[in-house]
């Protein structure tokens, strides 16, 4: 059995387990000859969830034999997607991992269908009427709506429909404002958006502006399960936001200013993209600074990392030096670092039910995929 095979029959028997059906996951592993999760990686995972960072460290001594064998040590380059004609400054995948939307400097966003037998992405179709570049995507947890969102001196967000690929909404409060950051809350109805300029709005799905915050300069968002939203500002500092109460509290203190913003799964664990810093791992329940990630090149550019792996354990970025980086969430230093791209690599992507390909952006006016090498690559 390959390892893509390999992957695949552990991706059901996770999800034979998330769904209560653990004989018939058992079943599954003790046909197949495999582990769903070695023991040493599901006790770092525990220590990890529990804040316990001491024994998470020490667990990385079990682990390395397997982060060697790791496919996310030596992904390959299963494709260059070149229909962009500008700079690619955004891409993100949705939250069932079957389509991939791309932004780019040449106002458009584009829509990629992935094939995860063969690990390919094929372009569907291109949304089109923007009236500025596309620096951010988001997609809703359903999965139905996209909002595109421009630089800084976009005053629209432009929400489409991913049911019918129509145009749902173009929304401009202001023609003074900028909006280049925006999150979801987690029931797919409502979202957050604001930017640099002081605009902090919260929405519903048809636009209507619920409420705000007045003069925060926003510089990337995220939404909690609870609700709470994360907000990135122009102070480095990222502080968590009640709309329901309207109150607020620091979380974290940065010392240069963070320019991308990514919350895990769990609602636990935070990347931020720092100005001449490059990528930190803070734990936001004991408002602690896990990781400092080594060897990517970042200044004042926005760049974008992302969780991903089958659990989360792993961490990738662009560069400014043209390559992506990947680490694991227990180490400082890369495990890989991945050439191909010709110019900044901007953002990367993991896909969220496939945790063995991600796609990268960059400046290069390309996309690239990159998983474990199969008979097509």
């Amino acid at each position: 059995m390959g390892q893509t095979d390999q992957e695949i029959v552990r991706l059901i028997g996770q999800h034979l387990l998330s769904v209560g059906l653990e004989r018939s996951a058992s079943l599954l592993m003790e046909e197949s000859g495999l582990h769903l999760e070695h023991p040493a990686a599901a006790t770092f995972r525990q220590h990890v969830l529990a804040g316990d960072w001491g024994k998470a460290d020490h667990d990385l001594r079990a682990l390395h034999d397997l982060l060697r064998d790791s496919p996310h040590v030596d992904p390959h380059n299963l494709a260059v997607l070149n229909e962009h004609c500008d700079e690619v400054w955004y891409c993100k995948w949705s939250p069932d991992g079957s389509k991939l939307a791309s932004g780019s400097k040449d106002n458009t966003v584009m829509i990629w269908d992935f094939d995860p037998v063969a690990k390919r992405l094929s372009f569907r179709k291109s949304l089109d009427g923007h009236s500025y570049g596309v620096s951010y995507l988001s997609w809703s947890p359903d999965g139905r709506h996209l909002i595109a969102a421009g630089p800084e001196d976009c005053p629209d967000l432009w929400i489409w429909n991913m049911e019918t690929e129509q145009l749902h909404l173009k929304m401009t409060h202001s023609q003074e404002d900028s909006l280049t950051a925006v999150a979801w809350h987690a029931a797919s109805d409502k979202f957050v958006c604001g930017g640099a300029r002081g605009q902090f709005y919260h929405c519903a799905l048809d636009g209507t502006l619920i409420n705000n915050w007045d003069g925060v300069r926003v510089n990337a968002l995220a939404c909690r399960g609870d609700g709470k939203v994360l907000a990135a500002d122009t102070h480095h500092r990222v502080r968590a936001y009640d709309f329901s109460d309207l109150t607020d509290r620091n979380l974290i203190q940065e010392e240069h200013a963070v320019m991308a913003m990514t919350l895990n799964a769990a609602d636990t664990l935070l990347l931020l993209n720092v100005a001449n810093q490059g990528v930190h791992l803070w734990d936001i329940r004991a408002r602690t600074l896990v990781r400092r990630f080594r060897g990517l090149s970042q200044g004042h550019f926005t760049i974008h990392a992302c969780f991903g792996g089958a659990h989360q354990d792993f961490v990738a970025s662009g560069s400014e030096d043209n390559k992506v980086y990947i680490w694991h969430i227990g180490g400082e230093e890369p495990v890989a670092v991945v050439s191909g791209h010709t110019r900044c690599v901007n953002a990367v992507a993991w896909n969220p039910a496939h945790p063995d390909v991600l796609v990268s952006a960059s400046d290069d006016y390309s996309l690239r995929l990159w998983g474990p090498r199969t008979h097509h690559s």
